[in-house]
């Protein structure tokens, strides 16, 4: 045999077997922040400048908060409305449950209404499913028949009626023991572990997109629920404003990825089945609650 030709000989066998050790080995999944950080664009679905609601407190902090009118249009009308005659300037945050919800409005229980603003206000708790495009999320709910989302936002369904559920950040009206009681004027946000006992039994309006931070880190109320003891100094309101009512250069802009969008699928099951660095054991599951869209500030 040539000894020239041994070399060829022996390299056939190892590309071989480079090539099957090649298809064996599987491509690392990709971890759920890896797929946020790759979608395009064209995932990504901004939150119109009507919807964008930032209330200022006067500490200097910002909580900006996306609206949903698809789910509550008469409470959001009332919202804007709100806003727009300025009432929100100067009522306080009265109630900051721990692993509860931040709840705001007016403690006198008697600062008048705007003109225009609906009361008593329907009891928006649910809409019909009918009309909505609902992806649903693929893992059971102890709550629901489906859940899953729309858009952006966490949705829940029994099959002819569909509602946003109360997960951390949900924004929602705080009312009487009348149903149509809540107009918009007081709103809570949830600060702990999904209270989704309330779903349909409250108005959810919108989630915070950001700024959490602000109320999450506020005084604990020492009262029942939450509540500050009269005569206690409470953080108030500075102003709210809607962004489409500030001069295009001042407004912030917010993205979140949409759930039609692939990239939201493969998000998704990756939250479900994290296999990065960490993880021994993959759940094969996820709540609605621990998937709520991803968020981003965009320049424009």
């Amino acid at each position: 045999m040539n000894i020239t030709s041994r070399p060829i000989i022996v390299a056939i066998p190892l590309l071989f077997a480079a090539a099957a050790f090649a298809q064996a080995t599987p491509a690392k999944p990709k971890t759920s922040a890896e797929i946020v950080a790759a979608a395009p664009a064209s995932a990504w679905k901004v939150v119109a400048d009507e919807d964008l609601l930032m209330i200022d407190l006067d500490g200097g902090q910002r909580v900006v908060i996306a609206l949903a009118p698809a789910f509550a249009p008469v409470h959001v009308a009332n919202i804007r409305a709100l806003v727009r005659a300025g009432w929100f300037a100067g009522i306080t945050v009265n109630r900051v449950q721990d692993n509860y919800v931040v709840q705001w409005g007016d403690a006198t229980e008697k600062k008048p209404l705007p003109a225009g603003i609906v009361t008593p206000t329907p009891a928006e708790y649910e809409r019909p499913l009918a009309g909505l495009k609902l992806r649903p999320l693929g893992y059971r709910d102890a709550y629901a028949q489906t859940t899953g989302h729309v858009g952006f936002w966490p949705v829940v369904s029994d099959g002819n009626a569909a509602w946003l559920t109360h997960c951390y950040g949900m924004v929602g009206v705080g009312r009487g023991l009348a149903p149509d009681t809540g107009s918009g004027a007081e709103l809570y946000a949830v600060t702990g572990h999904a209270p989704r006992h309330l779903d349909r039994n409250i108005a959810t309006v919108g989630r915070v997109i950001d700024g959490i931070e602000a109320l999450t880190a506020l005084p604990r109320g020492t009262e029942a629920l939450g509540f500050y003891k009269e005569g206690t100094p409470r953080p108030a309101i500075s102003r709210a404003t809607i962004a489409a009512d500030l001069p295009a250069a001042q407004r912030p802009h917010y993205q979140l990825l949409d759930s039609a969008s692939p990239a939201f699928g493969e998000w998704v099951t990756a939250r479900a089945n994290r296999k990065d660095d960490f993880f021994i054991r993959p759940a094969g599951a996820v709540d609605i609650c621990n998937a709520l869209p991803p968020v981003r500030k965009s320049p424009v």
